[in-house]
């Protein structure tokens, strides 16, 4: 089995399935945007923001197997730093994301043609809203379809986030782009599923949310894989309040209105609430929901991490998700957390060792589980080491390594 894989920006997930791919000698090619060598004396010239956004596209892939794209991804990330905007608005920018992913998928298809008749490839796979161009060219061509979906199918999705506007309309503006997807984003969205020959997705909550018509299609789950874990967080002192920790874009599809009104009910100074994010709405918009919490804007990977160990518990009410890579790195660090089916990670929680599952839409379950963590501080300590040995199960190598057995399997 030989394999073209796409992807506009190639995040770590993906880097697992090039990985696996290549160390299976499976790897035809694989299609990005841009790509960077770390070491390039060039980049040293460049703004320390973009600087670090470009060394993160540097890729393990064999001589010969690697294809570029990189003129519209480039407007893309500098146009907005020059305080031009309306390039990258959500679908109609002509630099926006999704003329970017349009883009790069368009390109893919077109040079599949030549893969045909230079390499004996046999399947594609490409992403969620970058894989259309690519699906209609490769059935014209006989080659399988591999389909990875990151995030809950987007009829689920949008069900649930309208759900969510009528429920707590304060909260809609914080709902993100998605709910205002167009009819055409949608349609493309669904023509990419009907294409598709196997969906790859990190859990039971993205298959759950497939239409009963993609029922027949091969379903490949694997789990994405942790961050190393260091030492083992220090004891916190039981006489400060326990930190609970919210990661992530700042909206209610992540459940952040709910966990707001959790802690309104607790009432009480011996929890401190740390949000780190993006804002998805003036800050003033937060501080009207609940007063009292400590912000922390977005950091470096590394400082993230060291963040998380100076909090105690993680906890993330999603409503919408993929897997939330962010609750695996939370309990690397040692944190025990309190997550709603809905984030992807229900495997990760053994009730009462490493943390505890809570229904969506539902702020005295959470605040009953943060009160318990506030009740039994004693219990912390181990419960951070259970933590932290439950995230080391889950590797990267083994991510990508399931995906490619599980392709070859279907293959033959």
């Amino acid at each position: 089995m030989n394999v073209v894989i796409s992807h506009p920006t190639g995040n770590r997930n993906v880097r697992a399935v090039i990985a696996s791919l290549a160390k299976a000698n499976m790897l035809s090619a694989f299609h990005t945007t841009l790509a960077t060598h770390q070491n390039s004396a060039w980049l040293k010239l460049l703004p320390g923001k973009l600087r670090a956004e470009l060394m993160r596209r540097s890729f393990q892939v064999p001589m010969g197997s690697l294809y570029t794209r990189p003129a519209l991804e480039m407007v893309r990330m500098t146009l907005p730093r020059l305080g031009i905007n309306s390039c990258t608005e959500h679908e109609k920018g002509w630099a926006s994301v999704d003329a970017v992913y349009r883009d790069l998928d368009k390109a893919t298809a077109k040079r599949l043609r030549h893969f045909t008749k230079n390499k004996s490839i046999t399947a594609v796979y490409a992403y969620e809203d970058g894989a259309l161009a690519t699906f209609k060219e490769a059935r014209r061509l006989g080659l399988k379809c591999v389909y990875d979906l990151p995030i809950a199918y987007w009829e689920t999705a949008q069900k649930l986030l309208n759900e969510e506007a009528t429920r707590m309309p304060e909260w809609a503006i914080t709902l993100g782009g998605g709910i205002n997807d167009s009819e055409a984003k949608l349609e493309r969205k669904t023509q990419e599923l009907e294409l598709a020959d196997v969906v790859v997705g990190p859990g039971s909550f993205v298959m759950d949310s497939l239409p009963n018509w993609a029922a027949t299609k091969q379903r490949i789950v694997s789990p994405f894989g942790s961050p190393q874990y260091g030492d083992i967080k220090a004891v916190a002192d039981k006489n400060k309040p326990l930190r609970v920790l919210f990661a992530g874009s700042m909206g209610q599809r992540k459940g952040l209105g709910d966990l707001f009104k959790a802690v309104k009910l607790l009432n009480t100074k011996n929890i401190e609430l740390v949000v780190m994010g993006s804002l998805l709405a003036p800050m003033d918009f937060y501080r009207k929901q609940l007063s009292d919490f400590t912000y922390e804007p977005g950091r470096s990977h590394d400082q993230v991490l060291e963040l998380m160990r100076s909090c105690d518990v993680f906890c993330l009410p999603s409503i919408v998700e993929g897997r939330a890579l962010v609750m695996q790195e939370a309990m690397s660090q040692g944190l025990p957390i309190i997550i709603t089916p809905n984030t992807g990670g229900a495997d990760l929680v053994e009730d009462g060792k490493t943390g505890f599952l809570v229904d969506i839409r539902s702020p005295e379950a959470i605040a009953e589980k943060i009160a318990w963590f506030a009740d039994n501080r004693d219990k912390l300590p181990q419960m951070s080491k259970a933590a932290q040995l439950k995230a080391a199960t889950y590797t990267w190598e083994t991510y990508g390594d399931n995906v490619i057995h599980e392709l070859v399997n279907y293959t033959h």
